[in-house]
């Protein structure tokens, strides 16, 4: 005879599998497709720093000059980051990451005309203008897709990305160097701008046709996959307890600066393997740009498995202090090490580049979990967006000081010894000044459903 309880064990059984199917299928069709821009946003950003190996002997410029025009890219973030995120929540993600994606990839053409620094400068900035709302935009647009306890792996999956665009864009850079100069009657560095640019336009377009803004407007989720997913959202969101929703609030509070402190230290780290990365490679030997290419690629590599592990990991134990913290300490030690070994030891060096990347990169997307721990709606649009913006000013910070300091010592040493200090000031500020985490109780989920004693 049957129990007279199977028939609701059953039904939340069957819940459960309909819900592990839903998040497949929205993460196989969401991902890939978000990392693949953000691959393409990554390449067209840092290509800069391996076009700088031929580029500055042909325009006669300084490392200053470099590093300037490097991190003005930041400024253009910083400016428009809040407004595009703002709008974003308006107007929905298709429309706003088409036009960020067909920008950046316009004006990343427009590089390969550059002759001054001025016009290298304002070109720099209005990439940062375009691709601004961009990255904080898909962590907001992913929110609306993933319950919390889900979100640092879809985090990590996406942002590795960026580690996965290291190990195609190096290669990719050198060899367009090596084999297109000349052609046409162009540099190679000037090839790698066109050749880099160009799939970006066309993806922006791809974007208007297969992005849906939302669960509710997706036409390939069913009905019941549209209605479980939103329920655990739901679910999760109330697990939280009592998030702020006001923007003006939220920039009262003292909160969201100490993650903009926090963020600001981890991107200081993270600009400076990205724009000087290759630079210490040549440091200690190695002169040829795909050779420079392809260890940064290896480096990359690892750091996307890093990041995807990490955010994996965290998830699993539903925590976020340690490894943001752990991670971004690891950093911390390792450019201490290339500070220390870059004048002496190439395979130290080396190592500890490695290192630093690995550390540094799966810091992060673990880091955007306590941010939305304490955020929600306007406040978590623009909260994100802000946290972003004005971390990533260490992205102007960063290579402008390592390209004075080696301006004007002939080392890259003193500037990466402040550097592994930001990031050992990341890690203080994490494991010291932010909560762990703390939910109140919540409505259960299918498969605490199954499992719940039945009267």
């Amino acid at each position: 005879m049957s129990s007279p309880h199977a028939t609701p064990v059953g039904e939340a059984d069957r819940s459960r599998v309909e819900l592990e199917g839903a998040y497949r299928k929205i993460t196989l069709k969401l991902i890939p497709f978000l990392a693949a821009l953000w691959v393409l946003a990554w390449i067209d950003r840092v290509n800069i720093g391996f076009v700088k190996l031929t580029m500055l002997d042909d325009l006669r410029w300084s490392e200053t000059v470099y590093g300037l025009g490097a991190g003005i890219f930041f400024l253009g973030y910083f400016f428009f980051e809040v407004p595009s995120n703002l709008l974003l929540q308006k107007i929905g993600a298709k429309k706003t990451i088409m036009r960020i994606t067909i920008g950046w990839g316009l004006t990343s053409i427009a590089m390969m005309f550059v002759t001054t620094p001025a016009m290298f400068y304002f070109l720099r900035f209005l990439l940062g203008v375009f691709e601004a709302g961009f990255y904080p935009g898909i962590i907001l647009f992913l929110t609306y897709w993933f319950p919390h306890s889900r979100r640092s792996k879809a985090f990590g999956l996406f942002m590795s990305a960026s580690a996965f665009a290291g190990v195609i864009g190096g290669p990719l850079a050198g060899w367009i160097m090596t084999s297109l100069d000349g052609v046409s009657d162009l540099q190679g560095w000037q090839w790698v701008f066109l050749v880099e640019g160009i799939p970006s336009v066309i993806a922006g377009v791809v974007t208007w046709f297969y992005l849906s803004d939302r669960p509710e407007t997706a036409k390939w989720l069913t009905p019941r996959q549209v209605e479980l997913v939103l329920r655990d959202i739901a679910r999760e969101d109330a697990a939280l307890g009592t998030r702020e929703h006001s923007m003006l609030a939220t920039l009262k509070q003292g909160r969201i600066w100490q993650f903009i402190a926090i963020f600001f230290c981890i991107i200081m780290a993270n600009s400076a393997q990205t724009f000087f990365g290759p630079t210490i490679i040549k440091e200690v030997g190695f002169d040829s740009p795909v050779t420079i290419g392809w260890i940064m690629a290896f480096a990359y590599l690892l750091g996307g498995i890093g990041m995807i592990y990490n955010g994996i990991h965290s998830d699993r134990h539903r925590e976020s202090r340690w490894h943001c913290g752990l991670a971004a300490a690891l950093g911390a030690v390792s450019f201490t090490t290339i500070a220390l070994t870059i004048d002496f030891s190439p395979i130290l060096t080396l190592i500890a580049l490695v290192l630093a990347i690995i550390g540094t990169m799966s810091a992060i997307p673990v880091f955007w979990q306590m941010p939305n721990q304490f955020l929600a709606g306007t406040a978590a649009a623009g909260g994100i967006a802000l946290i972003n913006s004005m971390a990533n000013l260490a992205g102007f910070s960063a290579p402008y000081m390592l390209g004075s300091i080696k301006t004007s010592t002939g080392s890259l040493s003193p500037g990466l010894a402040v550097v592994a200090a930001f990031e050992i000031a990341a890690t203080v500020l994490i494991l010291v000044f932010i909560p762990r985490m703390k939910t109140a109780a919540a409505p259960a989920s299918p498969k605490q459903e199954v499992e719940a004693p039945q009267a």
